[in-house]
This record gives C-alpha cells, structure tokens and sequence, in this order.
C-alpha cells in the first residue's frame, strides 16, 4: 500500500490501521478509540492527569516524552532548525515555519467575515473577537471586560495609577510603553510624521491627522445642540459645555469653577499676578490676548 517496512509483525499490523481507518483500541473511560494501543497509553494521561516525565535540569514534568524532548533544547541551547533565507536557527520546526513567512510574505489565514488575512493563526483568532461578543478577559474591580489580555492589563493600570513606564531623561512616567515612546520624541526632536501638502512634521500620527484639516476645510465633529462644527474633538467637547450647566475646570485656589480649560489658565493669572502678552512697541504688558491686542490699536491709530 505505501511500501513502509518493518521489522516485527505487530508493528506491520499496528501500522496497516492508519490505511484501514480501524481504531481497535479504545479508552474505557470516554469512549474515544485509538489506532494504536501506544496512542491509548497517551491518551489516558488526560484522565489521569499524571505526568510521568520530568526534566532533570529543572523538574518540569510532562505529560508525553515528545514534549519533555523539546523542553530540554531550552537548557541546552540547541537550535536544530535552520532558515534557507537568513540562517536565523530555532529550537522548534513550528517556530521555523512561522519566520519563514516572514520571508515569503505569505498570508494563509483568512478571517471568513470580513477575509482579512493573517500569517499566524493567533493573530487570526485574536482578531476574529471583534467580530463575536466575547470578551474573555474581564476585570476584577469594575468587571469591564475586553477582547485581548494586553487590553485589560492596559485597564489595570487605572485602578492601580501604577505608571511604570519612565523616561530616562526626565523621568516622567507613563501608564503604556506606547505613550512613552510618543513622549520620547520630545527630547529627540524627531519629528517622522509628515504633512503631505505643506511638510510641515509632527512626532505624533494623530498630530498630523489633526492639521491636515486646515488644508481640507474639513469640520468634521458637529455640535448636536446647535450644529456648529469643528476641526477636532477636543474643540467640540469645550463648545458643548456652552450648553450645559457643567464646569467641570476648578481653580486650585480659590475653587471658582469654569466651563473650559482656556478660561481656568485666563482666570488662573488674577492669583499669580502674571501678565504673558507684551506690546513689543511700549512693552505694557496685559493678561490676556484680546487686551493687547485692543492695547495696540493706539499704536496703529486703527479705530475699530
């Protein structure tokens, strides 16, 4: 049938089920049946739940030898499997074959709602609960849950204000590695994110986003009250407080509060004494922009 030899008759027998499809052996105790009395043996461990191999260098045990086998290539260092392409060597075949796509650029996993592609199958499920309900990590203060582990270990952090991410140079920290890499750029002075129009370059992506507006005219974020529209969100949530009672920016000092974080700095120079706008014809100087700029008209001799 497939011409493999063997040297004891049994074994001939045992292998002939592969071609047969018979499955002679079975587990006494979930029924399911076995081409193999070694491949009931292995079975048997999962009921069992014994695992009779251990790693003489730190006594992992294992359920199966095979298992045991590729454990013990942590300890001794040994990389069997070797890329063609670059020679990178792992310990493992599967590991091999995952980088190997790397190389290929191969995407054999396909997302079958919206056929997305993948190179790992990981990633593939992963990204297959966005599209389900489940959330399988919850979190145990607030129980909000979350697609991904890395979501909820992000959320932890809220409740913890553990912030354990600290830039180097001025040690401010960061509750993400991500926002620290974006604060890092402030030091560097690297700036990778381009305007395509104008090139003027931002180390923030949203940054370049935000500014490209200018060039478009675009006002996308609109004012469900009064339908005033702006260039970014953060414009529109201090609009909407114009419509609300809330004022939600409180002075340190004196608790007055106000509806926008631009007027809590205004009203914040009253107790500092501070005056930042200076006319550079006469050097009076004014707390507040509008002022000056009133200010300079004497100096214009401009009547508005």
């Amino acid at each position: 049938m497939c011409s493999k030899s063997f040297s004891v008759k049994s074994d001939l027998l045992t292998h002939q089920h592969v071609h047969s499809g018979e499955r002679p052996f079975s587990c006494d105790l979930c029924n399911k049946s076995f081409g193999s009395r070694n491949d009931l043996k292995r079975h048997t461990l999962v009921h069992s739940g014994e695992h009779p191999f251990s790693c003489d260098v730190c006594r992992k045990l294992f359920k199966y030898k095979d298992n045991l086998k590729k454990h013990q290539l942590i300890h001794s260092g040994e990389r069997p499997f070797s890329c063609d392409v670059c020679s990178k060597s792992f310990s493992y075949k599967k590991d091999l074959k995952r980088h190997s796509l790397i190389h290929s650029g191969e995407h054999p996993f396909s997302c079958d709602v919206c056929n997305k592609l993948f190179k790992y199958k990981d990633n593939l499920k992963k990204h297959q609960l966005i599209h389900s309900a489940v959330r399988p990590f919850s979190c145990d203060v607030c129980s909000k849950s979350f697609n991904y582990k890395k979501d909820l270990k992000r959320h932890t952090l809220i409740h913890s204000g553990e912030r354990p991410f600290l830039c180097n140079v001025c040690n401010k920290s960061f509750k993400n590695k991500g926002h620290l890499k974006k604060h890092q750029l402030v030091h560097s002075g690297e700036r990778p994110f381009l305007c395509d129009v104008c090139n003027k370059s931002f180390y923030d992506k949203q940054y370049v986003k935000m500014h490209q507006i200018i060039h478009s005219g675009e006002r996308p974020f609109s004012c469900n009250v009064c339908n005033k529209s702006f260039k970014n969100k953060g414009n529109l949530i201090n609009h909407q407080y114009i419509h609300s009672a809330v004022r939600p920016f409180s002075c340190e000092v004196c608790n007055k509060a106000v509806k926008n974080k631009g007027n809590l700095r205004i009203h914040q120079l009253i107790h500092s004494g501070e005056r930042p706008f200076s006319c550079e014809v006469c050097n009076k100087s004014f707390k507040r922009k509008s002022h000056l700029q009133k200010h300079q008209l004497v100096h214009s001799g401009e009547h508005p």
